[in-house]
């Protein structure tokens, strides 16, 4: 009997042993699963950067005759800015997209195209190297046109774990830019294609950011993927299925080709069931090349090759709105209220600030010119936090303040109202003198820190 009382107990203390290893395992494995779960309610973030898409060039901003349903549906399913301002070409954009600052903060130590031996410093931090950091896998596709010269510059080496596209523009190649340097196509640091085939480019970029969804869709980090587009940047191009597509000639063909695009990009988040938790952030970096120097009408280049600024004034590389004021929009199901349009004031510095508070990454030890956005986006607050905005061309050439902005760059002070006119036709620096002196005192203080000058004109705003 005590024999069989004394292997009932080890029988017993054995299941009990067993139950408590398999409590651990369980609670292993839970933690694991929680991990994973915490890992995955950071969002994944797409970012798709047009290049010389003008405010007026969507259907939902205006075109008459250009259909983009893809680009159209991310605001009917997320918001619509009306009132989005980023730099007057491509650099210093790229620069408050990957850093978050105005370019004159940055010393590059040169240009960034063709020839040029300048790049993005050390010092500064990329929204990629951050995301990174906390955890994101990252993957760009496209235009870079911050850094080539030295590996160090390109993407791999700026937070992207991969890198498919071209250094700079387009039109970085003779005739257009008189120069020696191969304009190739990039896989990582090495050049894999010259001369490129520029007329699949937007396809293969498509293609490469499709396969990066598909490849990440499971996995327990989060993504930051980075499409920036070489067109509608001149010269033109696109695939013959997408030529004669539309009735807009050819620079309609190339939308229709990048509205195809983003419908594909939408399709494989719905397809991977992680639509939900995705946001879309869609943009372009400029106003289109309306004043085009005659060195890019070339080789079948021609004027109307290039898009519109809807009812803004001026043009890329202007200070006028239609340099500066571009179609964007971010989706987000179930956290962004569909079917918003605002004309509050935001800027492309606010979009690194946003994702990086949103993907929980370290912010930089250094003065950013964003905001975080994220309340606004969520409903939370009415207002956006942005109430003023920076035009820079080497010097400071105009400042908004408000529904104010003050331009300075065309020999005499010009004061417009934004809010009652867009279209930047009726300068009040007379009837509204006392404002002018307030934005210009604030220009003067802007510029002393950023270490710039504010453009002269002939009759002082003092």
């Amino acid at each position: 009997m005590n024999r069989f009382n004394s292997m009932f107990n080890d029988l017993r203390s054995m299941r009990w042993r067993s139950a408590i290893l398999l409590i651990f395992f369980f609670g292993l494995l839970t933690m694991g699963i929680s991990e994973r779960m915490i890992a995955q309610d950071k969002p994944n973030i797409i970012i798709l950067l047009m290049d010389d898409v003008g405010y007026g060039d969507l259907s939902s901003y205006g075109h008459p005759i250009i259909k983009t349903p893809n680009m159209d549906r991310l605001g009917e399913e997320g918001i619509r800015f009306t009132s989005f301002v980023t730099a007057m070409w491509c650099t210093p954009t790229r620069t408050q997209l990957m850093t978050g600052r105005y370019m004159p903060r940055i010393d590059f130590g040169g240009g960034t195209g063709s020839d040029g031996t300048g790049g993005l410093p050390g010092s500064e931090v990329t929204i990629a190297q951050s995301l990174q950091e906390a955890g994101y896998v990252t993957g760009m596709a496209g235009k870079w046109h911050l850094g080539y010269m030295q590996d160090k510059f390109l993407p791999p080496n700026k937070g992207f774990d991969s890198w498919f596209g071209i250094p700079y523009s387009n039109d970085y190649r003779k005739p257009w830019v008189q120069t020696d340097e191969p304009l190739g196509l990039f896989r990582d640091t090495e050049m894999v294609e010259f001369p490129i085939n520029q007329n699949t480019l937007t396809k293969r970029y498509t293609e490469e950011t499709v396969s990066f969804i598909n490849e990440n869709s499971n996995s327990e980090e989060p993504f930051f993927f980075y499409l920036a587009y070489n067109m509608a940047h001149l010269p033109i191009f696109t695939t013959d299925e997408f030529r004669g597509n539309s009735d807009a000639g050819l620079y309609g063909d190339v939308m229709s080709a990048l509205d195809w695009s983003v419908g594909e990009v939408l399709a494989a988040l719905k397809e991977n069931g992680i639509d939900e938790n995705t946001i879309v952030f869609l943009t372009s970096d400029n106003g289109p090349w309306l004043n085009l120097p005659d060195r890019m009408l070339a080789e079948g280049v021609r004027p109307w090759h290039q898009g519109t600024t809807g009812l803004l004034r001026g043009a890329k590389h202007t200070s006028y709105e239609g340099g500066n004021r571009v179609p964007a929009m971010i989706r987000w199901p179930g956290r962004i209220t569909p079917g918003q349009v605002t004309h509050e004031l935001v800027g492309m510095p606010d979009i690194y600030r946003t994702f990086m508070d949103l993907g929980e990454a370290e912010l930089p030890n250094h003065t950013l010119d964003g905001y975080d956005l994220t309340p606004f986006l969520l409903g939370e607050v009415e207002e956006s936090p942005r109430n003023e905005y920076a035009y820079f061309r080497g010097d400071l050439e105009a400042l908004r303040v408000g529904d104010w902005k003050l331009r300075l760059a065309s020999g005499e002070p010009e004061l417009f109202n934004l809010q009652l006119d867009p279209s930047e036709q009726y300068n009040r620096v007379n009837e509204d003198h006392e404002i002018a002196v307030e934005i210009y005192q604030k220009m003067l203080e802007l510029a002393e820190e950023v270490g710039v000058n504010v453009s002269e004109s002939n009759i002082k705003v003092q």
